[in-house]
This record gives structure tokens, C-alpha cells and sequence, in this order.
């Protein structure tokens, strides 16, 4: 818990001090009233007292108990605020940190765990910062004081509150060593939770075509059930504290009024007053122990939760992506050294120089000796039975991943010398799964080529009323950006994908809702939205990982043509496994089990390469193959 403390902010930790300023100015005036209740004790007991001194002593209290309430709203206004901006920091820092994580990062941390972890683990931190961090402080420091308070005031009432404090820590020690391993597992019940329902979710359409529902619905009943218990048994052992501590609150009361009684009756007529004060100061003061032991078992409910909240959140924060900026390349300006600048004049240049490369969980390389070029221009496209490594090839030239052995260079720059953000400017990609965005249609075609300060957004302080100012205006130039980019560009990038046909058929057109994910549109349409997208930035590389499989022949070819025409100049690679969709291109790489097996165009292969020849029999007719 305290390794997560070093991303509070110089405000938040002022803000902290000022609260246990206002915590220590809490418990002084909490420990002051016993000292006047002992004041109108004395003065009642006492004959001839004058009434006008009790109503000064009872003021005086009255305003003391005053003190500690604006105190008790001061710390928990200021416990509040530092909570919200400190869980607010981290959300915004896990997500940056998420934002930058690869493949082979988002391979060990589910979907489901991120989310649980940027919610659910960031609100259990947030929770203790509001209260457990207050309890933490308050307790010890009220217990100390009110120990430090009642010391000399009689042995055989200090012998009692050490007996009730030794039981108290007996019951909180059983207790927690019950309930802390089951509130460690808590996290990892919600991940699960989380996950068979995500999964269902997204599935949804397969578990209705296998009549699966009832094998989901046990599935979830499952998880359900281990988290319900595990919640049940924490709760129902943590309710257990209560009453216990109450009994033990009562039960010293008793003994202190007993032992006063015994003491008072045995002592003489000049002592039974001072006996009588002390024993109403004393069980005051020793209610304030017992108290600062309440305050801390609550503590104990709230850490062990928390602590391991800020272990999973400082688990994602601390790792670091395997794909990363060099640092010359992030301390230079224009986020790319020297080198590549050189290479302005054969921009959109791919070579891959004898690339090898496995994944990090494999001891096997996927691609072994890759060597291949594409000039400016140029189609090149791979094919391959499955698991043959097309996917994984392509992958390499925007950073997906680094090649393990080889070079892989753009514009004769090894990528690994520019910075990812450069690297990636140059490229428009389109993945095997079309991902949209919530939105409208022209956002999503938009989204390939968003003014760069718009993704560049600062960390904001919202703490401050110049915070909020800042959030506001942050805001309203995001907002402002989602209306950028002309219009005609849109449609015609729409019109290179063939996607204008369907969107015009929409309601609002360009304008028209896309849900989440995009499932208020057709596979087919997501694919084509996708391809529009690349397209509409014009960049010099053009990245399609069989991008074009779930449109028909005629749309196929259309799209073909049109990216011909309006990406002349961008360097194109497609991964495909249709003979149909690459046969024009200028050069086709054949791969088998990560080797090149062939390379030229689809006459020459037809020839010299028996792989492809036999790809190639087993798609087209004789008489295709003879064309």
C-alpha cells in the first residue's frame, strides 16, 4: 500500500498534513471533555457550590464537543477531496500505462482484470484513502493519549482496561487471520466474475446457435457463488467485532464502576469526592481506549482489501511494454533521430532484412530469414496456409511486436529508431478483427487521422478550481476535434472502401450512430469502415491483415481498383487468403510453417512455387489459372 503512495501530489500530501492537523486538534478536544465532566462532578458534589460555575463549566464543554465536530467535517471534507483526485490520478495513469501496453502485454493481463483493476481496485484505495487513512492516524494516536491521560489515576482501573484491551486484541487478531486471506481472494473472485460475463456477452450469438445458455448460466452461477460466499463469510465473521467490542465496552464500565464502588465505600469522607471525579474521568478516558480499538478494527477491514487493490493497480503501472521508445529517440523533437529524417525521400519503403522472430511465451520462432522489399507504390501480398506467420509478419512493421534477429526498416530506418508515435504516423493499418468506436460514422472514419494535440491530454489536477478550469477547456477541444476534417474527405474515403452505398441507406448517413464495437453493423460493413479509416489519413504505408475476407468478389475487386487509383503513392501489404485478392499485386510472398518460400508475381509463381501453385489449384478453375 505504501509503494502506491508515491503518486499522491505535493497538494494531495499538504492536503493530508492540514488533515492530521485537524485529526490531532479532534482528539485533543475528544480528551478535553472528561477533564470538565470531572470540573461539574466536583462542583456538584461539592456543598455550597454556585450554579453560575456549572454553567460555565458546562459551556465550556458544550463548546469543546463544538470544536471536535467542524473538526470531524474539516478531516473528512479534506480525507474526501484527496481520495477523489488520488483515484482519479490512477485511473487516468492505468490507462496511459494500458494505452502503451502491446500484445504480449495485454496477453497477461485479461481484458476483464484491467477493467476490474481501473474500477473496482482503484475504488477500494479511494475508500481507504477517505477513511481507513483517517482511522489509521486517528486510532493509535487517541489511544496513546487517552492511555498517557488515566495513568496514575488508580492501578486496579488500569489493571481492568489493560485486561479488555488484551481481549480486544485477542478477537481482532483471530478475526483478521480469518478473514484477510478471504479478502485477498475477493479481487481475483471479481476478475472471474467479470470475465464470464464479458465472455457471455460477446458470445452471445454463439451460445444461442449451440443452445448453450443453460452450461452460461451455471458457469456464472458458479463464479457468482464463490464470490456471494466468499463476501458472506467475511461479513458475517466481521459482524462478529461489533458486539464483541460493545460487550467488552460494557463490560469494563462495569468493572470500573464496581472497582469505584469498592474503593469509594472503603475510603474516607475527604477521599470519596477526589475517588468519585476520578472514577468519572476514568471511565470517560478508558471508553476513548476502547474506541481508538474500534476505529482500528475498521482499519483492518479496509487495509488488507486496499492493500492488495494497490498491489494489482502498482502491478500494471510497473510494467514496463517490451516495444518501447529508444531514449535518444523520446528526448528528440520530432520523436525520430537524425538517421531517419535522412530517408525523406523514400518515404514508404518496407524492407525486411533476414527476420527472424518468436513470441515471448514460445520457443519457437514464428518467422525464420525473412528478406523482401516494397518501394513506394508497390502491392505486396502474403500468403500462406494457416499459423504459416502472415499475421505475425505484418505485425513487425508497425511495432506490434520487434523482430527477434533482423532488421525490419521504413524509409531505410531500422522502426526500432523512431518513435513509436512517428512510426505509426506513417502507417494506416487495418487489423483481422474490424474494431469500431462508439460514435457516428464519420468519427470512425475520422478517427485514422486526429490532429496530434488531441491525443496528447494532460494529466489534470481537478483539486483546484484552476484544475477544473483547465478539465473544461481539455473538454471542449476534444469536442471541438470530433468536428474536424473535411467532409468531402470522409465521403471519399468511404467511396475507395465502398462503404458510401450502405451509409447512405442509414439513418443520418454520415451522421448515423455506430454502438460499441460496432454491432449495429454487419461484418462486412465494419470491414469496410475499417479499410475507410486507413484510407482517410493517407498514409505512406498501407497495412491490410486479410482485411478484405468477409467482402464478396465484386466489392473485393472494387475496393482493389480504388485503392489503385487513390493510394498510387502508398506502399501496400496485404495479408490475404484469397488467390483473388492478391494476383495483381506487384509482388506476392509466399510463406510456409515462418519461411519464405517463393517470391514474384502470380504468373512466375505459378511456375516456380509448388506451395502456391497448389493454393492457387485449390481456389481457381483451370481455366482462371490459365487466364
Amino acid at each position: 500500500m505504501l509503494s502506491i503512495c508515491k503518486y499522491l501530489s505535493k497538494s494531495e500530501i499538504g492536503q493530508l498534513l492540514i488533515g492530521l492537523i485537524f485529526i490531532v486538534s479532534q482528539i485533543w478536544f475528544d480528551l478535553k471533555l472528561p477533564d470538565y465532566m470531572s470540573d461539574i462532578t466536583r462542583l456538584v458534589e461539592t456543598p455550597g457550590s454556585n450554579m453560575h460555575d456549572i454553567w460555565i463549566a458546562g459551556g465550556k464543554m458544550l463548546l469543546i464537543s463544538l470544536g471536535s465536530v467542524l473538526c470531524a467535517i474539516a478531516t473528512g471534507y479534506v480525507a474526501a477531496r484527496v481520495g477523489a483526485s488520488f483515484s482519479q490520478r490512477l485511473r487516468s495513469l492505468e490507462f496511459r500505462k494500458v494505452e502503451s501496453f502491446g500484445p504480449a502485454e495485454m496477453n497477461r493481463f485479461s481484458t476483464a482484470s484491467l477493467i476490474t483493476r481501473s474500477t473496482n481496485d482503484i475504488t477500494q484505495i479511494q475508500m481507504f484513502v477517505t477513511m481507513g487513512l483517517l482511522l489509521l492516524v486517528k486510532s493509535p494516536i487517541m489511544a496513546v493519549w487517552a492511555v498517557c491521560k488515566i495513568a496514575g489515576k488508580g492501578v486496579d482501573w488500569t489493571v481492568a482496561t489493560a485486561v479488555a484491551v488484551a481481549v480486544l486484541l485477542v478477537v481482532i487478531g483471530v478475526l483478521m487471520a480469518m478473514v484477510v486471506p478471504k479478502f485477498r481472494s475477493m479481487q481475483r473472485l471479481t476478475d472471474n466474475i467479470n470475465l464470464v460475463a464479458r465472455e457471455n456477452l460477446t458470445g452471445l450469438r454463439v451460445v444461442r446457435a449451440y443452445n448453450a445458455e443453460d452450461y452460461q448460466e451455471t458457469k456464472y452461477d458458479k463464479a457468482n457463488a464463490e464470490l456471494s460466499n466468499t463476501y458472506l463469510f467475511t461479513n458475517r465473521a466481521m459482524s462478529v467485532m461489533m458486539p464483541l467490542i460493545n460487550a467488552v465496552m460494557n463490560g469494563l464500565m462495569l468493572a470500573i464502576y464496581w472497582i469505584g464502588a469498592y474503593l469509594i465505600d472503603a475510603a474516607g469522607i475527604q477521599d470519596k469526592l477526589t475517588l468519585f471525579s476520578n472514577m468519572v474521568v476514568f471511565s470517560s478516558y478508558s471508553v476513548q481506549v476502547i474506541m481508538s480499538f474500534l476505529l482500528m478494527s475498521m482499519v483492518f477491514v479496509l487495509l488488507p482489501r486496499a492493500d492488495v487493490s494497490a498491489n494489482r493497480v502498482m502491478e500494471v503501472l510497473d510494467t514496463d511494454p517490451m516495444v518501447t521508445d529508444s531514449a535518444e529517440d523520446a528526448a528528440g523533437d520530432a520523436g525520430v533521430n537524425t538517421a531517419a529524417t535522412v530517408a525523406a525521400a523514400s518515404k514508404g519503403t518496407v524492407e525486411f532484412k533476414n527476420v527472424s522472430f518468436a513470441y515471448p511465451d514460445s520457443r519457437e520462432a514464428m518467422l525464420e530469414g525473412i528478406t523482401f522489399s516494397a518501394q513506394p507504390g508497390q502491392t505486396v501480398a502474403f500468403i500462406g496456409s494457416t499459423g504459416s506467420g502472415k499475421s505475425s509478419l505484418v505485425n513487425l512493421v508497425p511495432r506490434f511486436y520487434d523482430a527477434t534477429e533482423g532488421q525490419v526498416l521504413v524509409d531505410g530506418v531500422d522502426v526500432r529508431n523512431y518513435t513509436l508515435k512517428a512510426l505509426r504516423d506513417k502507417i494506416g493499418y487495418v487489423p483481422q478483427q474490424s474494431v469500431l468506436f462508439k460514435g457516428t460514422v464519420a468519427s470512425n472514419i475520422r478517427y485514422g487521422d486526429r490532429p496530434q494535440d488531441s491525443a496528447d491530454v494532460e494529466l489534470v489536477d481537478t483539486s483546484s478550481i484552476q484544475g477544473r478550469r483547465r478539465e473544461a477547456e481539455l473538454m471542449k477541444h476534444a469536442d471541438d476535434v470530433q468536428d474536424l476534417g473535411d467532409e468531402q474527405q470522409v465521403r471519399k474515403a468511404a467511396e475507395v472502401a465502398q462503404a458510401d452505398e450502405f451509409i447512405e441507406t442509414m439513418d443520418g448517413a454520415y451522421d448515423a450512430a455506430i454502438a460499441q464495437g460496432g454491432s449495429n453493423v454487419s461484418g462486412g460493413q465494419k470491414q469496410r469502415l475499417s479499410i475507410a479509416r486507413a484510407v482517410y489519413r493517407h498514409p505512406e504505408i498501407l497495412i491490410f491483415d486479410d482485411s478484405f475476407s468477409a467482402l464478396d468478389f465484386k466489392t473485393d475487386r472494387a475496393v482493389r481498383d480504388e485503392l489503385a487509383k487513390e493510394a498510387k503513392d502508398s506502399t501496400k501489404l496485404i495479408v490475404a487468403q484469397r488467390i483473388g485478392t492478391i494476383m495483381d499485386a506487384d509482388r506476392i510472398v509466399v510463406l510456409d510453417d515462418g519461411k519464405v518460400v517463393g517470391q514474384g508475381t502470380h504468373r512466375e509463381l505459378l511456375e516456380n512455387c509448388s506451395v502456391y501453385r497448389e493454393i492457387a489449384e485449390s481456389q481457381l478453375s483451370p481455366d482462371e489459372l490459365a487466364a
